[in-house]
This record gives structure tokens, sequence and C-alpha cells, in this order.
């Protein structure tokens, strides 16, 4: 064989191969590696090229092995599926169910002890830090995790647990437990989680912990109140 034939035959079996399901796979699954590290690059003041991304970041890694698992699960490939995700917690700290939902743009800062159940679903340019459960009840079937809307940042050990909904650019604050569907533009607080509505804005960006606290302005309420109490009193007794 010739070198021109040989390279004929390389250029047509090129070719081929780009025509193949494999080769979409493999090429959509570089893009979304490259959106993510672009994400990340974007969120985290404190990565500084796209290699330390690439090497050093956890949530990124938990992210890649997802992919993989998500699409062996959706081909019926269980438990393929759920060896590349426990393989993933056990390097990363990070467990997220491969039959989950994810869309685009999610971020897990740090990660450690984030857990994502299977039927969750989140929305695209989300952010979770680490301790935060997406997680069920343990009394339904079927649909028993919660779905997050479009750019929801989710804080510090929070936890979200039931088959509900948590609308977009929500913020829930770090160590909130989530017990029911939050509107959309809002912030949740507390144990169990309150809402503070903040009507027609955006929620800022990954600032979890400047968040108001409905409990605390409770509170001072009810001593403003006592305070004109006592005044009436001492009014009365003169």
């Amino acid at each position: 064989m010739t070198k021109e034939e040989f390279e004929k035959r390389a250029r047509a079996a090129r070719r081929a191969f780009r025509r193949t399901p494999v080769y979409n796979d493999v090429t959509d699954y570089i893009k979304e590696i490259k959106d993510e590290v672009k994400v990340i690059k974007e969120r985290d003041p404190a990565a500084k090229s796209n290699a330390e991304v690439l090497l050093s970041y956890s949530g990124l890694h938990a992210m890649m092995a997802y992919r993989v698992a998500h699409r062996l699960h959706g081909s019926g490939h269980t438990l393929s599926a759920r060896l590349i995700s426990q393989g993933a917690k056990f390097f990363t700290g990070i467990e997220i169910h491969p039959g989950a939902t994810i869309g685009k743009g999610l971020f897990i800062d740090h990660g450690s002890g984030v857990v994502i159940g299977e039927t969750s679903e989140i929305g695209d340019n989300c952010t979770i830090y680490q301790g935060v459960t997406l997680g069920g009840t343990g009394k339904h079937t079927g649909k028993r995790h919660p779905t997050l809307g479009n750019n929801v940042m989710v804080g510090a050990g929070a936890k979200v647990l039931g088959p509900f909904k948590v609308g977009d650019n929500t913020k829930i604050a770090a160590g909130a437990v989530v017990l029911e569907e939050i509107p959309e533009d809002s912030t949740a607080v507390g144990i169990p989680a309150r809402v503070v509505r903040v009507a027609g804005q955006r929620v800022e960006d990954l600032d979890q912990c400047n968040v108001p606290d409905p409990v605390e302005a409770e509170i001072c309420r009810l001593r403003r109140e006592v305070e004109k109490l006592k005044e009436q009193l001492s009014e009365i007794n003169k």
C-alpha cells in the first residue's frame, strides 16, 4: 500500500467515524466539560486557570462522572451507571445519582458531602455549596426529590427534602431546611425554611451569608411592641 492510498483510507475512516453516534457523544461530552470549566472560572474568583480547574476541582470531576453515568443510565445500563457514580463519590465526596436530571452550568463549589437524589431535577446556571442534600422524605415513590429552577443558589449545609419545586432565581441560605415549595425570586432562611420575597429583583449570586433573617426581624418587632407597652404602663401608673 502506497502512502497516498494509506492517507486516503485514513481520511475515509475519519469521515465515517464522525458520522457515528459515538463521535457525537464524545464531541458533546468534551463541549460540556469546556462549558463547565468556563462556568467555574466565571463564578469562583479562586480559579486561576483551565488546568487548575480541570485537575483540582472535585465538583467538576463529579459532574464529568455524572455525565457518563447519566448516559449509561438512560440507555438501560443501570449497574454500570451506579458503579461510576459510587466511584466518583469515593474520590470526590459528592454523590450524584445517575438518574438525576441536571441542566447546563451547574457549579458545585467545594462539594464535599453533597447528595443529589435519583429524581432530582436541576435547571440551568445553578450553584450548590458543600454539604447540600437534595433528598426525599422517605414517604414517596416515583418523583420524590426536589426540582430546582434556573439560577438557584443553595448555601452550605442546606437540605431540600421532598418532591416540590424551588422557583427560578431563588436563594436558599446556608443551613436552611426546605420542606415545601419556594416561589420564584425569593430567599429561604431557617429551620424549617421561611421565605423572604424579593419581588422583581434577582437574588445576588454566590453570597450565601448576607440574607434577610425573618426570625430576627420578628424579634425586633416584638421588642418594639414591648417597649411601647412599658411606656403605656408607666403613663398609667403615674
